[in-house]
């Protein structure tokens, strides 16, 4: 991904890149040249890369996943002192697909059981994916219930699905980029949302855009909806 921003950067229209940040590299050094920061890092950087903005007042933009509920405590806690963009995916599509599930869930009701499948190449090391987490959320939310109902996967005898539970599994093999589906089954029908992503490039312009979107905010957290106007 870092890679991926460098290049999609460098054709974008009031982006400068001023430094790319490895792990070992020490960003304090550098971040006093630009106006936000960017971080697909590990879950255990973020925390650090968040005070370190805060510091030095700079926007944040968050695209790394897998955060335990303490690294999200932590890096919360600057959301009062910088502009922070938080979303499990930058793509554009697939925000849209945030906001057609939020709508079918509530069209179509508690008589449609939900699932959601994801599909990431074999090198990813969290799951369910962030976007497959913030997918449940959306329905948890919908349906005003708590994680508890969250299935993830199904093995043995496990007795018969239960009108409450959410489905979750996540699938792992190649270089698949990102698969993403909902699935709305009901008696004598059933209703697919599905995003494949093909290219990082979605990606890194998405967290480009976000970029240019946060320096003019005042500080607090926002998602991708909020940047593309979709809340």
């Amino acid at each position: 991904m870092g890679q991926m921003l460098a290049a999609c950067g460098e054709s974008m229209d009031g982006i400068d890149i001023i430094a790319g940040v490895d792990e070992g590299d020490d960003l304090s050094a550098l971040i006093g040249d630009c106006d936000a920061v960017i971080d697909f890092s590990l879950h255990s950087a973020t925390a650090a890369c968040a005070a370190l903005c805060a510091k030095h007042a700079k926007a944040l933009v968050i695209g790394t996943t897998g955060h335990t509920d303490e690294d999200k405590t932590k890096i919360l806690n600057h959301k009062t002192e910088v502009p922070i963009v938080w979303a499990s995916n930058y793509s554009t599509g697939v925000n849209t697909l945030f906001w057609l599930t939020r709508k079918a869930a509530e069209i179509l009701g508690p008589d449609f059981d939900l699932e959601v499948v994801e599909m990431h190449h074999r090198h990813k090391v969290d799951a369910p994916s962030g976007t497959a987490a913030t997918l449940g959320e959306i329905l948890l939310e919908v349906r005003q219930q708590q994680k508890d109902v969250l299935r993830h996967g199904r093995e043995g005898i496990v007795g018969a699905r239960t009108d409450e539970e959410i489905g979750m599994h996540s699938l792992r093999g190649g270089d698949v980029v990102g698969d993403h589906t909902v699935i709305y089954a009901g008696a004598g029908e059933r209703l697919e949302l599905t995003h494949k992503a093909a290219s990082r490039e979605t990606f890194a312009n998405g967290a480009l855009r976000a970029a240019q979107w946060a320096i003019t905010k005042d500080p607090g957290l926002y998602n991708m909806q909020d940047v593309l106007g979709l809340e």
